[in-house]
């Protein structure tokens, strides 16, 4: 008998398969339901209609249709429902290690903003006083930037939290499955939930995503 996927395990699988941050998408989808549309990410996202029980959305990319989907409203407004712990999922689980596979080691002269899955070996050269900010979510967290070189270059990588502790000044790292983006006219790289990094000791962590302001 094939499984049915719930409706938290599909809507971490399309997170997961279009590279949007799990949670930061079922907040896209709860906007779309009050506001009609909404953004995340690259993703477009419309309420195409809804009734007492449920709503249908529908999600786009680059111009391009997606999937359309129901989902019950009493699963999309319940203040206790997150997809991340839906990720471990056998359906979430095996695209995730998928996508993992697909994964292209690159240098930092390589790298360009809206790049996803980068992958790369660098050196810790500096890492900034951690700031503490608020979050758009109007929650407090420490930021803190480490500038990271190879032999082509250098980027900054953005470290949230206990990403901090992580890493310091002399390790050499591997980082993998992060993503690049520009701030204020710089190009920095990003760990979210599904990145790792790996410093010369041996020691991996997959760090929690970050909490932008």
């Amino acid at each position: 008998m094939r499984h049915k996927k719930s409706a938290g395990e599909y809507l971490a699988f399309l997170s997961v398969k279009y590279e949007v941050d799990p949670d930061k998408f079922l907040a896209a989808l709860r906007q779309a339901l009050l506001e009609k549309t909404a953004e995340c990410g690259q993703l477009f996202v419309e309420c195409r209609g809804k009734d007492k029980t449920n709503c249908i959305l529908s999600i786009r990319g680059n111009s391009r249709f997606l999937a359309q989907f129901k989902v019950s409203l009493d699963f999309l407004l319940s203040n206790d429902n997150s997809l991340t712990r839906f990720m471990d999922t056998e359906k979430v689980r095996k695209l995730t290690i998928r996508k993992m596979n697909t994964i292209h080691s690159r240098f930092i002269k390589d790298v360009r903003s809206g790049m996803t899955h980068v992958n790369l070996e660098a050196k810790i050269l500096h890492v900034a006083e951690p700031r503490r900010v608020i979050t758009r979510y109007g929650n407090y967290a420490n930021v803190a930037k480490a500038l990271i070189a190879d032999e082509t270059g250098t980027i900054s990588l953005c470290l949230w939290n206990e990403q901090i502790c992580s890493v310091s000044a002399g390790d050499t790292v591997q980082i993998g499955n992060a993503r690049a983006s520009t701030f204020r006219g710089e190009k920095q790289l990003i760990l979210g939930t599904r990145s790792v990094i790996n410093n010369a000791g041996g020691k991996s962590t997959i760090l929690a995503a970050p909490t932008s302001p």
